[in-house]
Formats: C-alpha cells, sequence, structure tokens
C-alpha cells in the first residue's frame, strides 16, 4: 500500500528515516544503473565512525585491612591501616555509525575516475558538533576541491542546514522550501541547481550530471521513494491515526495533513 501522501511522508521524518536512507540509495542505484551510458557505473559507499559518549561511575564501596608488616618489613609498634579503594570505572559505551552514499564512476581500461558523488543527508549531517556532521563537512570540502559533481538530497526538516548552497541566497532565488535537492558540477561551481520541494508537494525528477560530453541521466525522486515505501515497514510501524509528526507541523501542515489523512480513509484521533 502506497504512502498517504503525494511526496515525501514526514511521518517518516524521524524514527523511520534510517531504513529510507537506505533503501532510496539502493534503489536509485538500481535505477541509475539501467539509465547510466556505457564506461558508468553506480556503486555504494560507506563512512563509517565510532560515536562514543562518557559516563563517570562513582566507587560505592571501600574495602579497609588492618596491616602490620609491608613488604617484610615492621612499619612502627602500633602499625597501619592500609587503606584499599575501588578505583573509578569510567565506561565509553562505543557505537558504531555507518552512512551509505552512491558514487558513479567512468572506466577505461584499468582506470576509474569518480565522476559524481550522491548523498542523502541524515540528520547527524545536520547537527552541529556531531562527529558524522564534522565527517560529512570534511567530504563536502574536498569533493567541491576536486572535478567531482556533488549532488546532495535533504528530506529532513530538522536540523541546521548542511547541503553545499547558501540557505539565504538559495531561498532568495527560490523562496521557502521543505526540503531541496542541491547539484553542484564542478564545471560550473559558481552555480548551485537547488530543486525546492514543498511539503505537499510529489519529489521532483532530478539530473544527475556525468562528464560535459556525456550529458546528465535523470532520476525520479517520487519513484524511488514509492519503492522505498513499499518495500518498508511504514504502513505496519507507523500508526497514522495516533502518531505524532516529528518536527511539528505549523497549523496550516497541520489542517493540510489531517486532510491527505482523511481523503486515505484514515482519521485522527484527538488527543
Amino acid at each position: 500500500m502506497p504512502s498517504p501522501f503525494p511526496g515525501m511522508d514526514p511521518f517518516i521524518e524521524a524514527e523511520h528515516f534510517g531504513a529510507l536512507h537506505l533503501s532510496m540509495i539502493a534503489y536509485s542505484q538500481e535505477v541509475l544503473q539501467g539509465r547510466l551510458p556505457e564506461g558508468y557505473y553506480a556503486t555504494t559507499s560507506e563512512r563509517v565512525w565510532i560515536d562514543t559518549s562518557k559516563r563517570r561511575i562513582e566507587p560505592d564501596i571501600e574495602i579497609k585491612r588492618s596491616a602490620t608488616k609491608r613488604s617484610g618489613r615492621s612499619f612502627g609498634s602500633g602499625g597501619v591501616v592500609a587503606t584499599l579503594t575501588r578505583p573509578v570505572i569510567v565506561t565509553i559505551p562505543h557505537d558504531e555509525r555507518v552512512e551509505t552514499f552512491l558514487e558513479i564512476y567512468k572506466k577505461r581500461g584499468d582506470k576509474k575516475r569518480l565522476v559524481c558523488s550522491i548523498e542523502m543527508l541524515s540528520l547527524t549531517n545536520k547537527t552541529p558538533g556531531e562527529k558524522g556532521a564534522k565527517l560529512y563537512r570534511r567530504k563536502q570540502r574536498e569533493i567541491m576541491r576536486r572535478k567531482v559533481h556533488l549532488v546532495e538530497i535533504d528530506f529532513l526538516r530538522a536540523g541546521t542546514h548542511a547541503t553545499a548552497v547558501d540557505l539565504d541566497w538559495a531561498k532568495e532565488e527560490t523562496g521557502d522550501f521543505d526540503y531541496h535537492v542541491c547539484c553542484r558540477r564542478f564545471n560550473r561551481f559558481e552555480d548551485f541547481e537547488v530543486y525546492p520541494i514543498q511539503l505537499p508537494e510529489p519529489l521532483p525528477t532530478i539530473a544527475i550530471p556525468l562528464l560535459p560530453a556525456d550529458g546528465d541521466v535523470s532520476l525520479d525522486l517520487q519513484a524511488v521513494f514509492t519503492r522505498a515505501y513499499d518495500a518498508g515497514p511504514y504502513r505496519r510501524a507507523i500508526e497514522y491515526s495516533r502518531d505524532e509528526v516529528q518536527p511539528t507541523l505549523t497549523a496550516a501542515e497541520n489542517y493540510w495533513m489531517r486532510g491527505v489523512l482523511r481523503k486515505a480513509g484514515i482519521n485522527r484521533r484527538r488527543t
């Protein structure tokens, strides 16, 4: 059963976005593989890091014993009390984080060239101070210094702006948007192709650039999303009649959302 929404499903943005991220990358690879000209191929790659958080556990037991000798020698007629104290345990949980992205290469003989990197942003990428955000920004800078195209897909309303285009400059040209796609071509480094997306709109078909002489191939993001939704857990995992949308919607957006769900035969419970 398809999503009740015409484009991005706002109920997925919080708890279920990780699953959507993985499946959209996989299905985008599948679509592009069939469209790429001879010599090109699409493959997935991963960014892996370890998240650590410190948890300090105070000692709660002290063990004491009396002793009159140490190292075989007397310490005086009265003896001393040797105190054995438990050490402070500092537990640092290690959480391996993995983000998948898509790369397009052109192969000629034994040589291959990275032509385009396609990223779907996660909330970690959009959270200042997070290691995932720092790694993403580093990768973004590296790509933009090379002759490699960069396509960034942001289907999250939460977090700070993280795509390569300046947000104020983008909104000056496009107006406000809820989601967007940013494409920066290495051969037009001053230009950013921005696809602004409003919540009630279907997701766009975007151009994926190849080497300048080979043109572009198209990627229908709505079709990819629909397939990812149909194959995913969302209809079973999301209770549209009562679950809350995060980030919260405005009053106008909430009214629109209720109308969409009613049309799909889902009535929201009053809370």
